[in-house]
């Protein structure tokens, strides 16, 4: 279906965003609850979002017990919110079989959060019924993965476990490398299950995505399209400059490259439509800058957390170390969309469609919550957890003088469910995640790949950058940004960082590829996404879109050579001289893709102009002389061009 060469009919039709959304998005895929059963529903969810901030600022226990209980919760939970295919859901029903595997679930998680003592005592010695236990904990957290996340991650996750029951372990006796295996993924927590990936999720990003359900219903989403609009709309090809800009706002506080799709390109995409860009083209900048959006500090898909826990360093320094490159991403985007709209010869928004800025500057104020968080953030003043307490809290008094998006007793309630749920997915996927990791680093199969792309590559520190990024490509096709990292941080990072690469710039190397496959065909989830909205190819729109945030393939290379881009061992001219070589690097390439620089390129001009930003990309004194005579020469051409066209024209 995603590949059939057909375009969609064009109609006047509204589109459906939900159907969309339960199309490209699992997390989107929930049980149909009304009346009564809602409310039930509801209240269990905004129980577990108070009980997720009660252990994070209160209670002192044991990893053991804090990791399994929450964990427990998810399942709990998760098995009521998610059914088990797609599809039309009856109202207000949940199958038998559901029910048992919500209660063999959670209760497995709950065993251990109850006998944590002696399980702990015990060692690496289990009873029958433990392992029998651990292992249904596994399978049914494995299932709810695949209802709320999806099979590629399931996938990953089984072949893993396969190979380490079939060859990672040498243990002749099955039922004793069952026994390990469900010990180091279910009964500890320094790896599988239970490890730091579900470790972060429960001290930092639950309070984060309870944060951020709060600021969504502030209106914050609408305020960032409105300003775009109000600032670059009237522009050539204004509505796609707006996407741009309203998803590099919209990123800094979500962690979904398809919710940010449809959520913002609801509204970005038909303006697109409507000034002159192609179905195709439209879908395909809402789609790469969306995913952009990943990227973009503070929150970055939660994986900040997760890197700053890796790595041994602070939140801020991680988040600090993203913006240069997070703003040559959307640079880039916004490059590309610019040239196609001179080169289409495309308007922008006539300035009665375009919303007034001094009016919208009034509410500015919604902004106060975000700003107060990264200023307590960067100045390490406070916890991570601390300041977004008091962005809550900042939200929730900013959303009492909101009159468009009052904030009420039962819309802070609504807030908390929607923090819940939102929970659910990250929660199940960081737990797979640790799953992965566990099974590859007991099996030492992390070592196996990593000698082996060694082998490849040799002392070349491109070539290995190349192999991992494909290698990043593949593992991270239909995974969600979360457990994208964690997989990505397990197994292609220690390759760049054996190849000499600092650790943080290969950490930011595997991460940025690893997200690029919500564009890459064919699992191409943002792109496809885009595609129904604008009623496109989805073949061609995820192409379109790949080449649109050819930034995200460029950037991580420049740091991964050069990390003064990532502040590392550098000085402020070092940093300004690389990014503007990078920009017109990119600007160059970005070029030679679209075929327009002053005005439409010659075979010839685009070949140079391409060999010419990859230099300026490339770090080096020589390289980068070399890049700015050849991007000069394809100027100096298409400027005489220009003035050759303009006196034939007179």
């Amino acid at each position: 279906m995603f590949f059939s060469k057909k375009k969609a009919p064009e109609t006047n039709e509204p589109m459906d965003l939900d159907a969309v959304m339960k199309k490209f998005d699992r997390e989107s895929n929930t049980r149909v609850w009304e009346g009564t059963p809602k409310i039930i529903v509801n209240c269990l969810l905004a129980i577990f979002s108070l009980f997720c901030i009660y252990v994070t600022f209160f209670a002192t226990w044991l990893d053991a017990i804090r990791l399994s209980s929450f964990v427990g919760c998810i399942m709990f939970i998760g098995y009521l919110v998610y059914p088990a295919k797609k599809g039309a859901q009856k109202t207000n029903y949940i199958p038998w079989y559901d029910v048992i595997l919500m209660v063999l679930g959670s209760g497995s998680f709950f065993y251990y959060t109850f006998d944590a003592m002696t399980i702990i005592q015990q060692g690496n010695k289990f009873e029958l019924y433990q392992i029998i236990i651990g292992v249904i904990g596994i399978l049914c957290l494995l299932e709810l993965c695949r209802r709320c996340v999806g099979i590629p991650i399931i996938v990953v996750a089984g072949a893993f476990i396969v190979y380490a029951l079939t060859f990672g372990l040498t243990n002749p006796d099955m039922f004793k490398r069952v026994e390990g295996l469900v010990g180091k993924l279910f009964y500890t927590t320094t790896s599988g299950i239970l490890s730091t990936p579900v470790n972060t999720c429960s001290k930092y990003i639950a309070i984060f995505i309870i944060f951020g359900a709060f600021l969504e219903r502030t209106g914050i989403a609408d305020f960032f399209i409105k300003i775009s609009n109000s600032i670059v709309g009237g522009f050539s090809g204004g509505p796609a400059k707006v996407a741009v800009v309203a998803s590099a706002l919209e990123g800094m506080v979500s962690g979904s490259s398809v919710a940010n799709t449809v959520g913002s390109g609801s509204v970005t995409i038909p303006l697109m439509k409507k000034t002159g860009y192609k179905p195709e083209f439209a879908a395909a900048a809402e789609a790469s800058a969306s995913t952009g959006g990943q990227i973009m500090p503070p929150i970055m898909g939660a994986a900040a957390f997760l890197m700053a826990e890796n790595l041994g360093v602070s939140y801020s320094n991680v988040v600090v170390k993203a913006i240069l490159p997070a703003c040559l991403y959307f640079l880039g985007v916004f490059v590309t969309v610019h040239l196609e709209a001179k080169k289409e010869g495309l308007r922008g928004l006539t300035r009665d469609e375009l919303p007034r800025f001094l009016p919208l500057l009034k509410q500015s104020y919604l902004m106060l919550p975000l700003i107060i968080l990264i200023v307590l953030v960067s100045s390490g003043s406070r916890s991570i957890a601390y300041a977004a307490a008091i962005a809550i809290v900042t939200t929730i008094i900013v959303g009492i003088f909101n009159k468009e998006n009052r904030i009420t007793p039962m819309r802070i309630f609504e807030a908390l469910a929607a923090g819940g749920q939102g929970m659910i997915t990250v929660a199940v996927a960081c737990g797979v995640a640790g799953i992965i990791a566990g099974t590859i680093t007991m099996t030492g199969l992390a070592t196996m790949l990593i000698n082996g792309i060694l082998a490849l590559a040799g002392d070349k520190v491109i070539i290995a950058l190349f192999l991992t990024m494909l290698t990043c490509i593949v593992l991270g096709m239909g995974v969600p940004t979360t457990a994208n990292y964690c997989i990505m941080a397990a197994t292609c990072a220690p390759i760049l960082i054996k190849m000499g690469v600092p650790d943080i710039a290969a950490h930011f190397f595997v991460f940025y590829f690893g997200i690029v496959a919500d564009l890459t065909p064919p699992v191409a989830l943002a792109a496809y996404a885009g595609a129904a909205i604008a009623q496109a190819n989805p073949m061609k729109t995820a192409i379109t879109a790949t080449k649109l945030a050819i930034g995200a393939f460029i950037v991580p290379y420049v740091f991964a050579l050069n990390p003064a881009m990532l502040f590392i061992d550098t000085n402020a001219i070092e940093v300004i001289l690389i990014c503007i070589t990078s920009f017109v690097g990119i600007f160059a390439v970005s070029a030679a893709l679209e075929g327009y620089f002053l005005h439409n390129m010659r075979w010839y001009e685009r070949i140079v102009s391409a060999i010419g930003g990859l230099l300026l990309i490339y770090p080096g004194t020589v390289t980068d002389i070399i890049g700015v005579a050849l991007v000069g020469i394809v100027f100096v051409l298409q400027l005489i061009t220009r003035k050759s066209q303009s006196k034939l024209i007179a």
